[in-house]
């Protein structure tokens, strides 16, 4: 029994499969203005599209919209395809729809990466595929890395940038109906109690302080000046400057 599988309402276990010839024939006959053979041509290489569709089912699209984007590719195809050269139409088409997959995944991600390294990550993702089926597993990225000739560096980081993002509410795992998820599991060094304690200290001494102190204080760590150029701004003494200075990081001090 075939398994009916639908995408695009389209019931793929029904697809018509056109020979080459038939395909080159309606070809033809749709550039020369038969739309009626044009849509034989689509109809006759969907499966076409459906096979390129499948490589990128793990990209976490939605297969419908691949499939469209697929057939739009076939339909370039159709419209571009030379008969005069004779080589199969599969030559041709799967490569313009495979580019038109491609380029809406790049144009629709929700990150955006260099064209370089969208070139490097597919040429790792090629030649992973190649490794895998030669040697019946998962390669390393040491393996990827000379497969292409370059380091494993650039695989690492070619990969993480075509790498779906995932949502800190995604769950890790399960367990007793509570699930645990993603931001459960990632710690935060900077924004913890001891330095929220710090600020709120160091936001309270600064209160303290007089105009003319939070004015060589700032003119000091937040402008970057030297204590001469404060003692002109402020107009006293440089040691006096380095006196009041001081003081005010005691102050500071005593309230941490």
């Amino acid at each position: 029994m075939v398994q009916k599988v639908e995408i695009c309402g389209i019931n793929t276990a029904k697809l018509k499969v056109l020979k080459n010839d038939e395909t080159i024939e309606l070809i033809e006959r749709a550039q020369q203005g038969d739309s009626d053979a044009r849509d034989q041509a689509v109809t006759g290489n969907l499966k076409l599209v459906l096979s390129v569709v499948q490589r990128f089912s793990g990209r976490g699209e939605p297969p419908d919209d691949l499939f469209q984007v697929g057939v739009i590719g076939l339909i370039k195809a159709i419209n571009n395809f030379d008969p005069s050269l004779k080589v199969r139409f599969s030559t041709y088409g799967v490569p313009m729809i495979i580019g038109e997959i491609r380029r809406y995944l790049r144009d629709s991600a929700p990150v955006r990466v260099s064209r370089s390294m969208r070139d490097n990550a597919y040429r790792a993702l090629t030649a992973k595929e190649a490794l895998t089926n030669k040697l019946q597993r998962e390669p390393t990225v040491e393996e990827i890395a000379r497969e292409m000739g370059v380091k494993k560096e650039e695989v690492v980081f070619a990969l993480d940038a075509i790498a779906d993002p995932i949502s800190l509410y995604e769950p890790v795992f399960q367990e007793g109906g509570d699930a645990v998820c993603v931001m459960d599991q990632v710690r935060d060094t900077k924004n913890t109690d001891d330095s929220w304690i710090e600020q709120i200290s160091i936001k309270q001494a600064l209160s303290e302080l007089t105009p003319r102190e939070k004015r060589i204080m700032a003119l000091r760590f937040y402008e970057g000046h030297t204590q001469m150029e404060v003692a002109r701004e402020v107009g006293i003494s440089q040691a006096q400057v380095s006196r009041l200075e001081k003081g005010v990081l005691d102050k500071i001090k005593s309230y941490m």
